[in-house]
């Protein structure tokens, strides 16, 4: 694998707030944070359900626009940016395995869609002899035997071979920004450690800049450089990588008791 530019820094900068208003109140589902993520690094984000994680992620990919504050990437402000113009830094892989990908597509086809995500689009698709054996190339790290199947649609497969599959693709392109939404909450133990290990490979293989939510507080513990912990629309611990290995397991339970 050919490893990306580890020179690349994300910088969310200042996201003060975003407000979801119902008939009796508004809540600030994100309020007053100011985060740092440098190159390369693997964020893990944990905390119970309301406490703005998903929000985060969504201003992050450009799914929401917070209300005030600022959103840096590579030095570039993209508060405004939605999440297609985006796309050129940013990949996302969904809690449901049905989403990110074409059901009624093959498995080629779905590949070769990934790989131009960010490029002009001509009028053919431009599938060879050359990027078949790319793909399958790329397929057969993950043991499924899924490289002998790529005219197979890809709404034939289970969750699990989806959710190996979409990481993959992530890869494909250009992609400096993986942002793992719960990637494992829909998928039983053994595609879900599938699915963790192969996200893990990649993100060093690539050097990639990843924010993973997950309430897997194990795969909080095993995977990444770097844990926070969301409250109430804040930050409320955010450890390093010094001090994440110096954390025991059930300490992370013990933010939850």
């Amino acid at each position: 694998m050919t490893k990306k530019n580890a020179a690349f820094y994300l910088a969310l900068l200042m996201l003060l707030f975003i407000t979801y208003a119902g008939k009796a109140n508004q809540v600030n589902a994100v309020n007053g944070i100011n985060l740092h993520i440098k190159a390369a690094e693997f964020v893990v984000i944990v905390g119970p359900n309301g406490s703005g994680k998903t929000t985060l992620l969504d201003m992050v990919a450009g799914s929401v626009i917070p209300n005030s504050g600022s959103i840096e990437i590579d030095g570039q402000n993209v508060t405004k940016l939605p999440d297609y113009k985006r796309s050129k830094w940013i990949a996302r892989v969904f809690q449901n395995p049905m989403s990110g990908t074409a059901s009624d597509l093959s498995i080629l086809d779905n590949f070769r869609l990934a790989s131009i995500r960010t490029k002009p689009k001509g009028l053919s698709i431009g599938i060879n002899d050359a990027f078949k054996n790319q793909v399958k190339e790329k397929i057969s790290t993950l043991g499924m035997g899924l490289e002998n199947k790529i005219d197979q649609p890809m709404g034939t497969l289970s969750g699990g071979q989806r959710q190996a599959l979409t990481l993959l693709m992530s890869v494909m392109d250009s992609c400096k920004v993986l942002l793992l939404d719960e990637p494992t909450a829909a998928l039983d133990p053994r595609s879900a450690q599938l699915v963790m290990r192969t996200a893990d490979e990649l993100i060093k293989a690539y050097n990639l800049t990843t924010i993973l939510i997950t309430h897997n507080l194990k795969d909080a513990y095993n995977y990444g450089n770097r844990i926070i912990l969301m409250g109430e629309g804040h930050i409320v611990k955010d450890l390093d990588s010094g001090h994440k290995s110096a954390v025991k397991q059930n300490d992370l339970f013990d933010w939850f008791s």
